[in-house]
């Protein structure tokens, strides 16, 4: 997630670069040309173009508040994440007695685990050493690593209450609490394997460099500054509320502008261990990059 007081304008430059070469490249060709014999009468009505440009802005307002929407949804699910793990924290420590804190502890840490797994399987990376150990110590085998880990919280908690270690309503509460992990860990999965409308996005490019092409034989040609500047700012303003819109518009993907899913993790693991007291603490440590994983 791109924090406001460190965003890198060279990160986003970055993504447009070609974008940018390309529109600076024809709006001086073009620019030029318009001085020669060869595109002096060539022009097309102001009002075509404002018609154009009207379509792509309103298409892009569009695409920018559909991009927006799935990146808040996904923001909104792991704030649910990060709720329902206290709240099945504190609902162990209220339902199990004090004998029972070994048990706790096994929830707690499968909980924490779980929160990293969710995060890296999501961005398609390899499991960090602490998601690792722990498949590995406990034998877990799974497509979904995710979801094995919360199958292992519905086994534990099954076997609490054969033992009357829990009450049938407590039972219930905590299997509700699961259900809402569980929830969000679908709203997830869905989010991540359902593009983006692929023929949308293409006809919205299209229109982009249409009107950028467009945009030169419409100005006045005896202002061959202003027709620079113009040729070059207004297309790269497009340009780059598209980018934005794509940067935004899968925040699942390992990059500055994701869900922070990482930090997320780190706050729960941060609150679960407060809550168990634990002794062992991780801390957070100030961010000196302009994102936070």
């Amino acid at each position: 997630m791109l924090l406001n007081k460190k965003i890198s304008i060279s990160y986003f430059v970055k993504q447009v670069k070609w974008q940018i070469f390309f529109v600076v490249t024809f709006a001086l060709t073009i620019g030029f040309l318009h001085l020669t014999p060869v595109l002096a009468d060539i022009a097309i009505p102001f009002s075509i173009l404002a018609l154009l440009g009207t379509i792509v802005s309103i298409l892009l307002a569009f695409r920018t508040s559909q991009s927006y929407e799935r990146w808040w949804e996904a923001r909104i699910v792991w704030g649910a994440i990060v709720n329902d793990s206290r709240i099945l924290t504190r609902q162990l420590n209220q339902f199990l007695s004090t004998k029972e804190k070994e048990e706790i502890k096994i929830f707690a840490q499968r909980q924490i685990v779980w929160v990293y797994a969710l995060g890296e399987t999501l961005r398609k990376v390899g499991f960090s050493s602490k998601v690792e150990a722990y498949i590995n110590f406990h034998k877990i085998s799974a497509v979904n690593i995710p979801n094995a880990i919360l199958d292992e919280h519905s086994k534990q908690m099954g076997f609490l209450a054969e033992q009357r270690k829990i009450s049938e309503f407590q039972q219930l509460q905590l299997n509700e609490t699961i259900t809402k992990l569980c929830d969000s860990m679908g709203k997830c999965e869905r989010k991540k394997n359902t593009v983006f409308p692929r023929a949308y996005s293409l006809l919205l490019h299209t229109l982009i460099y249409v009107f950028t092409i467009l945009v030169p034989f419409g100005l006045e040609h005896s202002q061959f500054t202003i027709q620079i500047i113009l040729s070059i700012l207004i297309p790269i303003m497009f340009i780059a509320i598209e980018k934005t819109a794509i940067m935004m518009q899968d925040p699942f993907e390992n990059t500055p502008v994701d869900t922070p899913m990482t930090s997320l993790a780190l706050t729960i693991e941060i609150n679960i261990k407060q809550m168990i007291g634990e002794d062992e603490i991780p801390q957070k440590k100030d961010n000196e990059l302009y994102f936070e994983m």
